[in-house]
């Protein structure tokens, strides 16, 4: 049974994502010399292929226009396919953004989640690389509009937010903490004034990547990469309140105004808009 010098041991192949020793030797001889045969694959309900009992589901992954045909454990939780997406795209796991139905969990198996034969996974996120090629510009462009804004005068003192802010502040606004930080609420901001004094309500669509501009008439669904920045303000003997601009395009007529922000939520609408949204 020993081996001829010079013969080397046929290597073993595991399916893409099981690891850890779960799968079959190849065919050819085992280790004592003798000759052996690949079994037959296991048909299973869902289409996929069953190796060393591990039940694989093909999957599409999807990132950044590029497309990845993946065989992977049904019995694996969406941690460890965050892993195998990493091996994949360079793509940290911390920085992804994962979605099969909603927001992939990291703490149940592709089973429980029921992923099926074919399904698509969707990955939303940029390298570290990426993210400093596109923040290095962003926010020098954010210094420009800054300096730009000490030139002038209060924004709520300039006629064209005066005729929104005499109104006075709405009956329905929501309460404001002076001096504090808060995450983003888990429901829609509500309460404030647009531009036409009209009421309007912000909600942040997290697992889309958007944020929704409701009023009464409509709903703007705007990709939170569209907006290229955020201007804001206290209002003058309301400090507790901000008025607050997005900024769509590049002049000022392009700004969508909001009046009467709490102060504790300012900066959290400022880091999920900007792109830093996975810190709160």
């Amino acid at each position: 049974g020993a081996e001829e010098p010079g013969m080397e041991a046929e290597a073993q192949e595991l399916p893409l994502g099981c690891g850890g020793g779960g799968g079959l030797p190849a065919a050819g001889r085992s280790p004592g010399g003798e000759e052996r045969r690949e079994p037959p694959q296991a048909s299973v309900s869902n289409g996929g292929d069953e190796d060393g009992g591990r039940e694989l589901v093909e999957l599409k992954v999807i990132w950044n226009k590029n497309k990845y045909d993946v065989k992977f454990c049904l019995d694996s939780t969406g941690a460890e396919l965050k892993q195998e997406i990493h091996s994949l795209t360079g793509l940290p796991p911390a920085m992804q953004k994962v979605m099969f139905k909603g927001l992939l969990p990291e703490e149940k198996t592709l089973r429980e989640i029921k992923v099926t034969n074919g399904a698509k996974i969707m990955v939303v996120g940029s390298t570290i690389n990426d993210v400093l090629a596109v923040n290095t510009p962003k926010e020098a462009a954010q210094q420009e509009v800054k300096a730009e804004e000490n030139k002038k005068e209060p924004l709520c003192r300039q006629k064209q937010h005066r005729k929104v802010l005499d109104k006075g502040k709405p009956d329905d606004v929501m309460p404001s903490v002076k001096g504090v930080q808060e995450r983003l609420p888990t429901v829609p901001l509500s309460g404030m004034y647009n531009k036409s004094g009209g009421k309007v309500r912000l909600t942040f669509k997290l697992e889309q990547d958007q944020l929704w501009i409701g009023t009464k008439e409509r709903t703007e669904k705007l990709p939170m990469g569209s907006i290229k920045n955020v201007v804001s303000e206290p209002i003058e003997g309301h400090e507790d309140y901000h008025m607050m601009a997005f900024q769509l395009g590049p002049t000022e007529a392009s700004y969508y105004w909001v009046y009467w922000v709490p102060t504790q939520y300012v900066d959290a609408i400022k880091d999920t808009v900007l792109g830093k949204w996975q810190y709160f």
